[in-house]
């Protein structure tokens, strides 16, 4: 399987940033190209670039700042697990998005989850 892991810094402080990515359900509040997202249980329903997918809450750990989730449907995929990490950082956060995911897929997915997290700055930052 292919993991990767992508980071950056962002200008606020950690409980901040975890307010809005441990929101599992208010992805389309800040990520350019959700059109949608809705939750159902610990189920993620996203409509984005014109397709739909869901992802599965695996863990949320609020004292760790931390959240997992599995792409279940809409992509091909056979393993996907993705965590979100913030931890604090000089005087902000350092957010990281890890992926295991197919090998085929791990440079795309990674590429994305670098995007998202250029995304969250700008939504933090302003």
């Amino acid at each position: 399987m292919g993991q990767a892991e992508t980071a950056i810094k962002i200008d606020r402080k950690p409980e901040e940033v975890w307010g809005v990515v441990g929101d599992f359900g208010a992805l389309d509040k800040w990520l350019p190209g959700v059109e949608s997202c809705r939750l159902e249980g610990d189920d993620r329903h996203l409509a984005m670039m014109g397709m739909e997918l869901t992802e599965h809450l695996m863990e949320k750990d609020d004292d760790a700042h931390r959240i997992s989730y599995g792409i279940t449907a809409g992509v091909p995929v056979e393993r996907h697990q993705a965590t979100v990490t913030v931890q604090p950082s000089e005087d902000g956060s350092l957010v990281t998005w890890a992926v295991d995911t197919d090998d085929a897929m791990t440079e795309l997915m990674i590429g994305i989850y670098q995007q998202g997290l250029e995304a969250l700055k700008k939504h933090l930052e302003g």
